[in-house]
């Protein structure tokens, strides 16, 4: 490919990601929303200027990394450590329930196929794709309304934490099944086995960067060193271990999660994602989009997505609160704050496009589930602790 048209084709990826991004964070949607619309706006949905070719497809490859690298990153885990039962049963539920329903929804529309079937492995992908969760969003409305360190804000921020772990081990296995001849049993095996090995050398990875995190504190081979870590992890988890390569990049991030300077490195690695690789990954999904080719059935689907996705979460740590012994209130208000999606729900699609687990189309659901449930959440939540002030008001 040329290099001007590649010169060119960043400038404008970039300049319409960024406007775009800065209007999504206007309206208070996920600036990630503003740069998906963006690609769909320069790719062959609307003005054709763009086309997906192999640069752009490996720069958002690096995207991706960098991104389940930050994520891994920002993973709390001593918050990990003291979630505890509750908050991974509820995780659990959170996980289980909207596959089922998200596997059940495509077949209802696709036609029932039984277990080792194309159809049905894409049936579960669908499905996996709606056990990722993303609370920033709910995050931040829990801290305007001072509820973050109360009991439901913990467990909220918790399962979100294990919900992930969860989710992503989920999305190894059923990447796995792509394969006709894949064994369930094999490919758990050998998800375990790279865990394993990912511990095992991130414990004295993990004291190495200790050890040069003293020594140069706040210098930029900290970060290097980190982006290394995440590269070969990824690769070493893909290449040996058959096991998606943003899992190797996210264990990584949470083998440095513990460092001093681990926000240090996140700060670094956000700059790359931030200016760069982020915007490219994001466009590219809006570019491998064609809404010209979208039918009524896919319009029909992408709606019941929605529902079932946010339905989904609720019902699951929504019951499963109550099965704990949380109040009707608190266990709504769980299921309610669990059912925001964002950046993982989109990675995993990538994956399942890359892998021809999933037609292009089906961003449309994902991008509207994003968007619908980023509005609605907050503003949910606010309306559920609101009815809760009132009612102790007038007892």
């Amino acid at each position: 490919m040329d290099t001007l048209e590649i010169l060119k084709d960043l400038a404008i990826i970039l300049i319409i990601c960024k406007i775009f991004g800065l209007i999504a964070r206007r309206i208070h949607v996920p600036q990630v929303a503003g740069e998906i619309v963006a690609g769909l706006l320069i790719g062959p949905s609307v003005f054709n200027i763009i086309k997906i070719n192999d640069f752009i497809s490996g720069m958002a490859e690096i995207g991706v990394v960098l991104l389940m690298f930050s994520a891994g990153l920002e993973t709390d885990t001593v918050q990990l450590k003291k979630s505890g039962f509750k908050a991974t049963v509820i995780a659990f539920a959170g996980v289980a329930v909207p596959m089922i329903l998200g596997t059940i929804l495509y077949m209802c529309f696709y036609g029932f196929k039984g277990p080792g079937t194309e159809e049905f492995t894409k049936a579960l992908f669908i499905g996996t794709i709606l056990t990722a969760t993303s609370v920033s969003i709910t995050v931040q409305a829990l801290k305007e309304l001072g509820k973050l360190t109360t009991e439901v804000g913990t467990t909220i921020t918790g399962a979100a934490i294990i919900d992930d772990v969860i989710g992503i081990i989920v999305l190894t296995a059923v990447l796995s099944l792509k394969d006709p001849n894949a064994n369930l049993l094999v490919v758990i095996l050998k998800t375990a086995a790279f865990f394993v090995f990912a511990l095992f050398v991130g414990f004295f990875v993990r004291k190495g960067m200790n050890a040069l995190d003293k020594k140069y504190p706040h210098t930029r081979r900290i970060p290097i060193v980190g982006m290394v870590l995440a590269f070969a992890y990824s690769y070493i988890a893909d290449k040996y271990f058959g096991v998606a390569d943003i899992t190797g990049a996210y264990v990584a991030g949470i083998v440095l999660s513990s460092l001093e300077d681990s926000e240090y490195i996140d700060r670094k690695m956000d700059i790359n994602s931030y200016m760069l690789f982020g915007p490219i990954f994001f466009a590219s999904i809006g570019l491998q989009t064609n809404l010209r080719t979208i039918d009524t059935t896919i319009i029909l689907f992408s709606i019941a997505f929605v529902v079932v996705g946010m339905i989904g979460k609720i019902i699951g740590c929504g019951l499963s609160g109550m099965a704990l012994g949380y109040s009707r209130s608190d266990s709504l208000k769980i299921g309610v704050g669990m059912m925001t999606r964002g950046e993982v729900a989109l990675i995993v699609s990538q994956r399942g496009l890359k892998a021809g687990m999933m037609d292009s189309t089906y961003f449309t659901a994902v991008i509207l589930l994003i968007i619908v449930s980023s509005i609605l959440t907050p503003i949910a939540l606010k309306a559920l602790f609101a009815r809760d002030k009132s009612r102790i008001e007038t007892a």
